[in-house]
């Protein structure tokens, strides 16, 4: 899942005179000002990113998705008086949940995750 919406990382590369980004996997890449190799966008810069522009499209559409599963599952409980549309709502919700975790910030501040 992309975490971060092409155009936020594209202004602020050309805020601060990096060129040609790109992403690899789920990081970014770009050549800083008077650079010959490019290097990774730096994680706290990728946060405030994040923190000033909120969730990215892929993000909103699975966080929709996610809760119309739910409210779908509690209806199917309700009118077949079964539990399992419900069991299946808890599992599509738990995969979304771990798609938009950020395997970054793991990366950067594991003792948040300990």
């Amino acid at each position: 899942m992309n975490h971060y919406c092409d155009q936020w990382i594209s202004d602020w590369c050309a805020d601060n005179g990096w060129t040609e980004w790109f992403r690899e996997r789920s990081s970014y890449w770009a050549f800083p000002p008077n650079a010959v190799m490019p290097v990774p966008i730096p994680p706290p810069v990728l946060r405030a990113i994040k923190v000033e522009k909120g969730l990215s499209v892929d993000e909103r559409l699975w966080c929709l998705i996610a809760i119309a599963v739910v409210v779908l599952g509690v209806l199917g409980t309700f009118l077949l008086a079964s539990p399992m549309p419900l069991v299946v709502a808890f599992v599509f919700s738990a995969i979304a949940v771990a798609r938009l975790e950020d395997d970054e910030m793991l990366d950067v501040h594991p003792e948040l995750y300990s």
